[in-house]
């Protein structure tokens, strides 16, 4: 294949030419495969059903399990299942390893994971994955594409975040909320703490089991399927303030009573980024990207993807959270606009985001990658580091990996951790691979009465220690019976649109 060397291709060479002498000493692990996206590998097969192992129905917590425990034997060498937890009515929430290393983690390959069902009555994107993994176990022999994807990660598959919900969800239901919250009543996509606002919703056994989890994974890239509508959601969901109708009232505590859900988008520091991969799902998708409003009174979205709060703000949701909290880039996945469509329109939901589920993972595989070492070549476990200019940060795993995805561009990566000198390095992004960064500290010279960098740099209240966060920004709340008023219509508007 003949390549055009460019500027940035060789200045690209010459930093990693720089980190592989600065750690010649480094036993730096080797991908199974090159990651080169511009091998150009053939794109992703069609998926051609085996009704023996797999058919397009729905599926109870018993044939779900049934499915995922035969999968799991056999293919011993390229599943792993294991369960978070429990629902409330003690049904297992289970997850699925999908990679060449299902067992362990492997140095290098990033983490990613899809979580399905988490409103009960949306179970769409429920068998969606049941489908996505019996592709992607029979496909490993025979697609390129497949084969790459999990030679080079580690696809963690939950079908169903709330199996509670769904047992008492009804088929060829579209709207309303009849299942949509767990088994106490509590719609998880609710639950979770709060970057804007005070959560004070009482935790659930679902979401308390998703928090444990991902505190303990470093997760990269997540996507979180839903049903009600066509598009792909990003970062942030909540807004310091909502605004309110216009000419309807200037000043009074009524006006709550009438928030509007046009409102301004909330950005986050990596919107480049979220918009990316929104797009990614929703160009590969049969109908996503043209905009398709599904009912006549509900938005159409320009490109199929939409900012979340732009869309309609809400407290307490999974992926903002999840990007603040650790620094996993998560979409919210609107992928039917009947919440529990009739099961032999399936096959047609499956046909139209086969691609887009398959690229979407694969964007894990863009940015930056690397480690970070002390000067004995010993990895640092939960070094911070951040993007400069995008202050939500991340961290090391306990092998001293990192991930980050980003844009073709410049960067300054800020590297801290406690007893270490604070680094930054600049790097480059190209298009074609990521690219891959190793990180010497050196010890701190700390003088008597001086604060550990821990303390130096608090992160705001609630967060994990993680050294960086946005500045936390004012809002003017509801409170009281106008506050209840809001969520009322929160709930309604969500209830209908997803």
């Amino acid at each position: 294949m003949t390549r055009r060397w460019t500027i940035t291709s060789l200045l690209l060479l010459l930093i990693y030419v720089c980190s592989r002498s600065a750690n010649a000493q480094t036993q730096i692990p080797e991908q199974t495969n090159t990651i080169d996206l511009e091998a150009a590998l053939p794109e992703p097969r069609a998926y051609i059903p085996d009704s023996q192992y797999l058919d397009f129905v729905y599926h109870n917590h018993e044939e779900l399990t049934r499915f995922l425990r035969a999968t799991s034997a056999r293919y011993p060498n390229l599943t792993a299942l294991y369960s978070i937890g429990k629902s409330i009515q003690g049904r297992e929430l289970w997850v699925l390893v999908v990679s060449s290393s299902p067992y362990e983690h492997m140095l290098g390959k990033p983490d990613v994971k899809y979580v399905g069902n988490i409103h009960g009555n949306e179970p769409v994107g429920r068998e969606l994955l049941l489908h996505l993994i019996q592709y992607l176990v029979s496909s490993y022999e025979t697609d390129q594409y497949v084969k790459w994807l999990l030679d080079n990660t580690r696809i963690h598959i939950m079908p169903s975040m709330n199996p509670d919900g769904y047992a008492v969800s009804k088929e060829g239901t579209c709207d309303g909320g009849q299942g949509r919250y767990n088994a106490r009543g509590f719609d998880l996509n609710r639950n979770f703490p709060d970057y804007f606002k005070q959560n004070n919703k009482r935790g659930q056994p679902e979401t308390d089991a998703v928090k444990d989890w991902i505190s303990k994974i470093q997760f990269v890239l997540s996507g979180s399927l839903h049903g009600g509508a066509l598009v792909a959601s990003y970062p942030y969901d909540n807004t310091p303030n909502a605004r309110r109708l216009k000419g309807i009232c200037r000043s009074s505590a009524l006006c709550a009573m009438f928030q509007t859900y046009s409102a301004a988008p909330s950005l986050t520091p990596d919107d480049d980024v979220f918009k990316h991969l929104s797009l990614v799902y929703a160009k590969n998708h049969a109908k996503m990207s043209r905009g398709v409003a599904c009912k006549s009174a509900t938005p159409a979205f320009e490109n199929g993807i939409t900012n979340g709060a732009a869309w309609y703000p809400l407290t307490g949701g999974m992926q903002d959270y999840q990007y603040v909290w650790y620094g996993c880039m998560e979409v919210t996945l609107e992928i039917s606009c009947c919440k529990y469509p009739p099961a032999y329109e399936l096959r047609k939901y499956w046909e139209d985001n086969q691609l887009s589920m398959i690229k979407f993972l694969a964007e894990a595989h863009r940015g930056v990658q690397g480690f970070v070492f002390d000067n004995n070549n010993n990895p640092i476990e939960r070094a911070s580091l951040k993007i400069k200019g995008r202050d939500v940060g991340f961290q090391t795993t306990k092998h001293g990996e990192f991930w980050r995805i980003l844009l073709p561009g410049y960067y300054k990566l800020e590297v801290f951790a406690e007893g270490f000198a604070p680094r930054e390095i600049e790097f480059v992004v190209v298009e074609q691979h990521p690219t891959l960064l190793n990180v010497t500290l050196t010890p701190s010279k700390r003088t008597e009465g001086s604060l550990p960098i821990s303390q130096l740099y608090r992160p705001v209240p609630g967060p994990p220690p993680h050294l960086y966060r946005p500045p936390t920004p004012g809002y003017s709340g509801d409170s009281g019976l106008f506050s209840s008023i809001t969520s009322g219509l929160n709930n309604l508007y969500s209830n209908l649109f997803g």
